[in-house]
């Protein structure tokens, strides 16, 4: 039986993946890393963008997904959470 992924858990997964890119990600690297189906993908992705999560460039003519500071953030403060759950064995 499989274990299926809370949101926060994948924005997570998102954001870390674009982090771990060095800040910067094509969408199709984003997609494998992220583990999610292309609608899926997409949705989290347009709703992380509206919150100022990550952001779209153009380099080289194609498109990348780039972090933000609030993004970075974000990352910070899941770990520090994620640290303080599992002190308590949650």
């Amino acid at each position: 039986m499989t274990i299926r992924r809370a949101k926060i858990e994948i924005i997570y997964d998102i954001l870390k993946a674009v982090q771990d890119k060095g800040g910067t990600i094509k969408p199709t690297h984003l997609l494998y890393k992220s583990n999610l189906s292309h609608k899926k993908m997409t949705l989290y992705v347009n709703s992380l963008i509206s919150r100022g999560l990550i952001k779209i460039n153009t380099v080289e003519n194609s498109k990348v997904f780039s972090i933000t500071e609030k993004g970075s953030k974000y990352l910070a403060d899941y770990k520090k959470i994620k640290e303080f759950t599992d002190s308590f064995g949650l």
